[in-house]
């Protein structure tokens, strides 16, 4: 595997690291769980410095590197680097280096390659076991959801919320406000679940209360970007999606696309009840005449 720029990488170096896995040695695998505790920060120091942290050689730190498909330890950072700066990255310096590399065609057909691309990059690493055990954990009734958002991912979190709402009972979506949420985080309990949407440049309260669920016993499923939230630390279950697009906004394309697929497979799982449920909410809305009717 040649030395990659991650930001046109299919994978990021966390995911080299999760992929390629069973294929190390012992030590190897000892290194590479210490380095994804931190991630990234942990593999930026000196290479001694790594392999001491990590309790393993410094031969062993060059082996797995090499593993990863780098030429050496510097690339490696380099690597690291990158992705650092781009889980960093804000609007004007996301635009600056789109508007770099633009390339003379119109904007529709490159915003729809770049969705595409993402789209496929999102699913090609999504672990199938993974994603039923989620759906699993959401349509089991014997715990409570919880969903909450960031600033804009917010409005994502409350899409869930409804298509939830309707399949199942016990559902909360949790305000925006961080003032909010320790209201919510008191009723929480333990093998609850809690939906979370944080992509970069990630939120701190949103952290404060992963951190908090996670001391309450609360199962944590992570939407978020492929450099991932630092609330992965706390998840259950972490789900990757891409969402670099030719703009100075990110796109959360690939994150509703996926959320659509568990809401799909969820309803299908649990349609016996949820079929009922629908039923009377449909009752519920000719009584309200939200909809009009063609009769």
């Amino acid at each position: 595997m040649k030395d990659r720029n991650p930001d046109h990488d299919v994978t990021t170096v966390y995911e080299r690291l999760q992929t390629g896995f069973d294929d190390l040695t012992r030590a190897e695998r000892q290194l590479a769980l210490h380095l994804m505790e931190n991630w990234p920060v942990s593999g930026l120091s000196s290479i001694t410095k790594v392999a001491e942290n990590a309790g393993v050689s410094t031969p062993t730190v060059a082996r797995m590197i090499q593993k990863l498909g780098f030429s050496g330890f510097p690339s490696f950072q380099a690597a690291l680097r990158d992705e650092l700066e781009a889980k960093i990255s804000n609007p004007l310096e996301k635009h600056e280096r789109w508007s770099a590399e633009v390339p003379d065609t119109h904007i529709l057909n490159r915003f729809a390659d770049a969705i595409l691309q993402n789209l496929r990059q999102t699913f090609s690493h999504i672990d199938p076991d993974a994603f039923d055990q989620a759906c699993r954990m959401l349509a089991n009734r014997d715990s409570a959801i919880f969903i909450a958002g960031g600033r804009i991912t917010h409005t994502l979190a409350e899409y869930l919320f409804l298509h939830l709402q309707m399949i199942r009972s016990g559902t909360t979506l949790i305000p925006s406000s961080s003032a909010a949420w320790p209201h919510y985080a008191m009723d929480m309990k333990p093998q609850d679940v809690l939906v979370m949407l944080d992509v970069r440049r990630y939120q701190n309260d949103l952290l404060k209360l992963a951190e908090t669920a996670s001391e309450r016993g609360v199962n944590i499923i992570l939407l978020t970007d492929q450099w991932r939230s630092p609330i992965a630390l706390h998840a259950k279950l972490t789900f990757n999606s891409r969402i670099e697009v030719p703009s100075a906004w990110d796109s959360n394309a690939a994150l509703l696309v996926l959320l659509e697929t568990m809401i799909a497979d969820i309803q299908k799982a649990t349609w016996d009840t949820t079929g009922e449920r629908m039923e009377d909410l449909e009752n519920l809305f000719d009584r309200t005449r939200l909809f009009r009717k063609f009769k």
